[in-house]
């Protein structure tokens, strides 16, 4: 290992990018400013710049030889959430925040190409560092990959980490296979003929038909998918109405779909249809559907997953290495989808500290204990594939 640990001054700038990046956060295709440090930062390490990769994506390439190829990748989006008060490195853009730890994840991704960039003479291959936009639903890396991220060098292997507010710092989250849901959003639009509240036999009530639409949506988890497999149906909008004495006729719902395996996830927008039209066509109503796919299930490649967890386990101990999965969705899967690779938790949890909140809460932060973590860990993976046999004693 000697060589590959961050120096103090290292750490200390980790956590400067970090709190400064949390400072300027910046919504979906609009990072520029991040953007603009990152690609400033890579071009002094070495690397050959490329921006404006999937709009405001950037990409650093760093060849040391011949060789595999070994993409890292971070996220660089915020989202339209205003931060609670009283902290030292609290927002400057009101109403936008670092509330899923994408600031982290540069800050991160930087400093472990600073070490990396410092010891390519012990490497052999070519890394490719991704920083991505649009993560938070905004299809950022569909556009990277449509603007052939993958395509020149083609990687051979992709990893990438998410800092985790539902672990506690010191564990990591590894796992092969699907770790993350995917991510539908439908709108469904019920249509029935309005009327007079007291003269109900003249109207089909759609409120009423979308009613039972939104309890019936449950019954494609509980009857129609198998019980083994995590789904989760969820209408978050309801909309209808104008008056207490009006029996309305439209109304709408959106809500999501996440699930771990992608067989029944490529089923999901059938049943939805079915079940709903079957509730609407009762009650005299007609069904208009939206179905949109966001995120496709995240799945792990399994061999470079077991080398990820060996190292893992190397340095934070057997014990410390869990099995890490969530119905919260990722674009990352959109990577994986097309290359072998791997994605993990670094918990960021510290309730000592008073850092518990939750992902997209507005007192969402990180335990800055974490950071040396992860970057400690994009190295030894660096190193895992790309270092020089005995390169270093």
């Amino acid at each position: 290992m000697s060589g590959w640990e961050l120096t103090s001054q290292e750490q200390g700038e980790l956590v400067r990018w970090r709190r400064d990046l949390h400072r300027h956060p910046e919504l979906a295709f609009a990072e520029t400013r991040t953007a603009g440090r990152v690609a400033a930062r890579l071009v002094e390490l070495g690397f050959d710049v490329t921006e404006g990769v999937g709009r405001t994506g950037v990409v650093g390439v760093l060849r040391c030889g011949e060789g595999p190829v070994l993409a890292l990748r971070a996220d660089m989006d915020a989202l339209p959430i205003t931060e609670v008060e009283g902290r030292e490195h609290r927002s400057l853009n009101e109403g936008v925040m670092h509330a899923c730890g994408h600031d982290g994840h540069v800050a991160t991704l930087v400093t472990a190409l600073g070490v990396l960039a410092r010891q390519r003479q012990h490497l052999t291959g070519t890394i490719v560092a991704v920083f991505q936009p649009a993560e938070e639903g905004g299809g950022g890396a569909k556009a990277m990959i449509a603007d052939g991220v993958l395509d020149d060098p083609r990687p051979d292997v992709m990893l990438g980490l998410h800092y985790w507010a539902l672990k506690d710092t010191g564990t990591v989250g590894v796992k092969a296979g699907p770790i993350m849901g995917s991510v539908d959003r439908f709108e469904l639009v019920v249509r029935g003929r309005g009327g007079h509240a007291a003269i109900p036999q003249h109207a089909s009530d759609a409120l009423v038909a979308a009613a039972e639409v939104v309890v019936a949506l449950q019954t494609v988890v509980s009857r129609r998918v198998d019980p083994i497999q995590p789904v989760v149906v969820t209408v978050g909008e309801f909309n209808a109405g104008t008056a207490f004495n009006v029996i309305p006729g439209e109304a709408r719902l959106t809500g999501t779909v996440r699930t771990l395996d992608t067989e029944v996830w490529e089923g999901m927008p059938d049943l939805i249809e079915q079940v709903a039209r079957g509730v609407c066509e009762a009650h005299g109503c007609t069904l208009e559907l939206d179905y949109r796919r966001l995120d496709r299930p995240l799945v792990n490649d399994a061999r470079v997953t077991a080398r990820v967890r060996r190292l893992a386990e190397a340095r934070v101990g057997a014990d410390r290495v869990v099995e890490e999965v969530t119905l919260g969705g990722e674009d990352m899967a959109d990577f994986l989808e097309r290359v072998p690779g791997c994605f993990f938790f670094v918990g960021a949890r510290n309730e000592e500290r008073g850092i518990t909140a939750s992902h997209h809460d507005p007192a969402f932060d990180i335990d800055e204990d974490a950071l040396p973590i992860g970057a400690d860990l994009l190295i030894a993976a660096a190193r895992e594939w790309l270092e020089k046999k005995q390169a270093i004693e």
